[in-house]
C-alpha cells in the first residue's frame, strides 16, 4: 500500500499525537538481548541498610562486556529537583564499556553524582541521573517492611520508583562518542546504548525497594514498575538539527504501516489478537490520567471513541479483503489522537513482517547541498514541498511571536517571546519556514547554479541544503512553523519520546513532560518471554 503522505503525518499536531509501538528503540533492544540471551549479574552490591552506596550489573552483549555502574546518595528534600539546574541528584549511573576494575569503580563513584561538573572517559558510555518518586518509594519499601505488597493502585497510578532527568550520550562531558560502538551487534541502532542503561536502572531500582524494604515485589508488581524520566526543552531541537535521522524513523514506521494495510486477510489467531489488543488499549486508556488540561481532553476524546471504533470491529469487517488498510482509511473520521492509536495497534500482531525494518533507523546519509542544481529546479523543489513555509506571513506578530536560544547558565535550548522577552538577537535558526520563504523570494526562476547564486546570497546557504535535502528525505522536515504562537514542543517532544518506547505521557507544560519507560518490559530474567508489553496495563 501507498505512504500516508509527509504532508499529513509530519505536522505538529499528529506528530504530538504518537503512540509507542515495537518498532520503539526499546521494544527493538529486548528482542536483541533477547536473541543474544543475555544475562544480567550484580557482582557489586555496596548498600547500607538506608540504600546508600554502589553497585554494579553487567552483561554481556553482541560479543561485548558493558557494566552499569550505580551510586546512590542521601539527598535532602530541598536539593531534589527534575529541573536541569540541580546539582544534586538521588541516584547517579555510568554505563562502562567493558568490565571495570575497582580502580574504576572508585573514580565513577567519585565523579557520576557530579554530573556535569566533573569529566569523564571514552570508557563510560552513557551518564544519567535520577531522582525517586518519593512518595511511591516510601509507600513499597514501608510496604515490604511490614511484610505485605505495595498497594497496587499505588503503583498503577505512578507507575515507576525513579525518574532520571538525564541520559547522555554521544560524547557529551566528555563520555565516548557514538562511533566507538555504532558497529557493534546491537549498538548500531539510534540511541541503543542510552535505552540500555534506562533498562538497567530500572532493574536497580527495584532491588534497591527490596534491599531497602527488606522484601520480595511480586513479578507483576516489578513489570509494572518502569522508569520515569522528566524531559524539557532540551530535546526538542533534536529532530530539527537531525532531519535524515528524522526521515529514517518516519519512513520505517510509515513503511511498517503500509505494509500490515496490504495484508490481504487474517486468520483467526490474527482477529483474536487484535481484539485482546483493543480491549489492552481501553484499559491502559483508563488508567491514563493528567491534570494538563490539553493533555486530559485528548485522553478523553480517545475514551469517548474508542468504543465507538471498536464496535466497527465485526465479524465482516474482520473478514474482509485488506482489513487493516480499511480499518485505517476508516480511521479518518476520529480524532488524530485515535488514529495514531489505531495505526500502533495494527501493527503489534505482524513482527514477523516489520520487525526487520529496524535495521534501517539509523542513517548513513548527511545533509549536502548540491551546488550545480539550477536555481529554477530549485524554485520547483519549494513551490513542491514548501507551500506550508511559503504560505505564512511572517511579519504576523502571531508567526514569529517565538524564538529558540540557548541559555547561557546550562547550555541548553529555550524558547522565549519574541515581543516580550530580550534575546531576539541570539535567536537558534530553527526558524526554517522562514528561511525557506527568504530564500524563495530572493530565487530567481532561471538556470544559473545554486552556487553562483549563493555567492551572491550567502545567507541562504543551510535554507537551500535543507531544500534539496527534503528532496531526497521526504519525511524529515516538520511541516509547521515553530517560532509561531500556536507551536507546541510538547507535540516535538512526545514524537521522539514515542520513538524512544515512552508511554503515559504527563505533560507539565507545553515545554516539558513526564514519562515512563521500561513499563511492562521483561525482568532480567525475563528475556526469554515474548515481545508482548505494547501499552501495558496494570495485572496486580
Amino acid at each position: 500500500m501507498p505512504l500516508r503522505p509527509p504532508a499529513t503525518v509530519m505536522r505538529l499536531r499528529r506528530m504530538g499525537a504518537a503512540f509507542p509501538t515495537r518498532l520503539s528503540f526499546l521494544r527493538t533492544l529486548m528482542r536483541a538481548l533477547a536473541a543474544d540471551k543475555v544475562h544480567v549479574t550484580r557482582p557489586v552490591w555496596e548498600m547500607d541498610g538506608a540504600g546508600f552506596g554502589h553497585a554494579v550489573y553487567t552483561l554481556r552483549f553482541g560479543g561485548h562486556d558493558y557494566a552499569l555502574v550505580a551510586v546512590s546518595t542521601d539527598l535532602s528534600p530541598q536539593m531534589r529537583t527534575d529541573r536541569v539546574i540541580a546539582t544534586a541528584w538521588d541516584t547517579s549511573y555510568v554505563l562502562y564499556d567493558g568490565i571495570p576494575d575497582q580502580a574504576e569503580i572508585d573514580r565513577i563513584v567519585a565523579t557520576a553524582p557530579k554530573q556535569e561538573a566533573a569529566r569523564f572517559t571514552a570508557r563510560d558510555l552513557v551518564l544519567s541521573r535520577a531522582n525517586k518518586s518519593v512518595r511511591l518509594f516510601d509507600h513499597v519499601t514501608d510496604a515490604l517492611k511490614a511484610g505485605r505488597q505495595p498497594d497496587p493502585r499505588k503503583i498503577r497510578d505512578t507507575g515507576y520508583l525513579m525518574r532520571t532527568t538525564a541520559v547522555y550520550g554521544n560524547g557529551k562531558f566528555g563520555i565516548a562518542d557514538r562511533g566507538r560502538i555504532a558497529d557493534r551487534p546491537g549498538m548500531g541502532g539510534p540511541f541503543m546504548a542510552e535505552m540500555l542503561t534506562v533498562w538497567l536502572i530500572r532493574g536497580f531500582t527495584h532491588d534497591l525497594a527490596e534491599h531497602v524494604g527488606g522484601g520480595t515485589l511480586s513479578r507483576d508488581a516489578k513489570r509494572h514498575l518502569g522508569i520515569g524520566n522528566s524531559t524539557g526543552l532540551g530535546m526538542a531541537p533534536f529532530l530539527v538539527n537531525h532531519p535524515l535521522l528524522l526521515d529514517a524513523w518516519m519512513s520505517v514506521r510509515e513503511t511498517a504501516i503500509a505494509r500490515v494495510r496490504a495484508i490481504p486477510s487474517l486468520d483467526e489467531e490474527q482477529v483474536g489478537r487484535i481484539y485482546d489488543l483493543v480491549m489492552r488499549a481501553a484499559h491502559y486508556l483508563a488508567e491514563w490520567n493528567v491534570p494538563d488540561e490539553i493533555a486530559a481532553e485528548r485522553i478523553n476524546t480517545m475514551r469517548r471513541e474508542w468504543p465507538a471504533f471498536a464496535a466497527t470491529l465485526t465479524p465482516d469487517a474482520m473478514t474482509a479483503r485488506h482489513p487493516i488498510d480499511r480499518i485505517i482509511t476508516q480511521s479518518a473520521q476520529w480524532s488524530v489522537d485515535t488514529q495514531e492509536l489505531i495505526a500502533a495497534l495494527m501493527l503489534e500482531p505482524f513482527g514477523d513482517q516489520i520487525d526487520g525494518l529496524t535495521d534501517c533507523m539509523a542513517t548513513p546519509f548527511v545533509p549536502k547541498l548540491e551546488p550545480t542544481m539550477t536555481c529554477a529546479d530549485l524554485k520547483s523543489l519549494i513551490e513542491t514541498d514548501w507551500d506550508w513555509a511559503c504560505d505564512v506571513d511572517y511579519d504576523d506578530p502571531r508567526e514569529c511571536a517565538q524564538f529558540w536560544y540557548v541559555s547561557e547558565e546550562k547550555l541548553e535550548p529555550r524558547l522565549g517571546n519574541r515581543h516580550i522577552e530580550p534575546g531576539a538577537e541570539l535567536e537558534s535558526p530553527l526558524d526554517i519556514g522562514r528561511q525557506v520563504k527568504a530564500l524563495a523570494g530572493d530565487l530567481p526562476d532561471e538556470t544559473t547554479p545554486v552556487g553562483q547564486f549563493l555567492a551572491l546570497y550567502p545567507q541562504h546557504r543551510a535554507a537551500v541544503r535543507r531544500v534539496q535535502s527534503l528532496a531526497r528525505h521526504p519525511y524529515g522536515e516538520i511541516r509547521d512553523n515553530l517560532i509561531g504562537a500556536d507551536c507546541l514542543p510538547i507535540d516535538i517532544l512526545r514524537c521522539k519520546l514515542a520513538f524512544f518506547g515512552a508511554g503515559k505521557f504527563d505533560p507539565k507544560s507545553d515545554r516539558w513532560t513526564r514519562i515512563t519507560l521500561a513499563q511492562g518490559a521483561p525482568l532480567f530474567d525475563e528475556l526469554d518471554t515474548p515481545d508482548d508489553w505494547w501499552l501495558p496495563v496494570a495485572s496486580l
